[in-house]
């Protein structure tokens, strides 16, 4: 069996293009155009590139974008004075803060303090609480960005998954616990599996749907999968390989041995290329949701 592979690049384009033509029709019918503001405190250089491509992006599908820098050495309370800022500033429907924060802040203070409606990261406890209790309608959360491209790619290679069994490998409140409820608000068995997991292996074998994002490079091996199953692989690891002339290079992998779970799953999603496209372009469609919410207008079908 060779897996199909789940282009999470192709699909994040098409989305960025549903994005555009809702942006477009918030102006046209309602004179909204959504603004997105994101918070860079210091200079990690990994934080420095993801912040300049979602500036990108964002401007690309029509909205405006909203950057503000802190030097490292900002102190708590000039962030939580910025962040109240951006949760009164009517033009900023979104706020995503870019962790990690330097170590005098405190990152869940900081969440905190950010308005849950305009939470595009999903991370607020009231986000996070609503998620765990199937909110709906005006309630309904704004969920975790990479949860929910995962969530979007599986329905949309699976369908109905009403009745799968889900693993989940890593309980991060940034992806593990939510992916698990939003696979349990689409009817599937879910198990959420981690590092004291009894015989880890077995457990990832009864897997319809296997969701790795445990952080560490290459873990899940081809004879964890269950055959045909489907491979969602959010890890993305950096590791030295030796190329063809001697030299060590540096590559990028997930926590999935990926040649050989192309030989046993159904289908797979690549790293790079697979998982890390979507993130971006759901904050892009968390902002536009969070938008029409703030102007009592329904819900994008996105």
């Amino acid at each position: 069996m060779t897996a199909k592979i789940i282009d999470g690049k192709a699909f994040a384009a098409g989305l960025r293009q549903k994005i555009t033509r809702e942006v477009a029709e918030l102006r046209e019918a309602h004179a909204l155009t959504p603004g997105l503001a994101v918070v860079l405190v210091g200079e990690n250089p990994a934080s420095q590139v993801y912040v300049r491509n979602k500036a990108k992006q964002t401007r690309e599908t029509g909205m405006e974008s909203f950057e503000h820098r802190l030097p490292a050495s900002a102190s708590q309370d000039e962030l939580l004075g910025l962040v109240r800022q951006l949760n009164a500033d009517p033009a900023v429907n979104g706020i995503l803060v870019q962790l990690p924060l330097p170590e005098q802040i405190d990152d869940q203070a900081v969440l905190a303090t950010i308005e849950p409606a305009k939470d595009v990261d999903g991370f607020h406890v009231i986000n996070a609480g609503r998620l765990m209790t199937g909110a709906k309608g005006a309630e309904a959360p704004l969920v975790a960005c990479t949860p929910l491209g995962c969530l979007m790619m599986l329905r949309d290679f699976l369908g109905d998954l009403s009745g799968l069994e889900a693993v989940i490998v890593g309980r991060s409140n940034i992806v593990g616990k939510p992916m698990g409820q939003l696979l349990l608000g689409e009817n599937c068995t879910v198990t959420t599996a981690h590092s004291r997991t009894r015989d880890l292996p077995a457990v990832c074998r009864r897997a319809d749907i296997l969701v790795a994002a445990v952080g560490r490079a290459q873990m899940i091996r081809g004879d964890w999968i269950k055959p045909g199953a489907t491979v969602i692989d959010v890890g993305i690891n950096r590791i030295e390989v030796e190329g063809p002339d001697g030299e060590t290079k540096g590559k990028l992998v997930g926590d999935v041995a990926t040649e050989e779970a192309m030989e046993v799953a159904g289908a797979i999603t690549p790293v790079p290329g697979g998982v890390g496209p979507m993130t971006i372009a759901c904050l892009l469609a968390n902002t536009v949701t969070a938008t029409r919410r703030q102007h009592g207008l329904p819900d994008p079908a996105f």
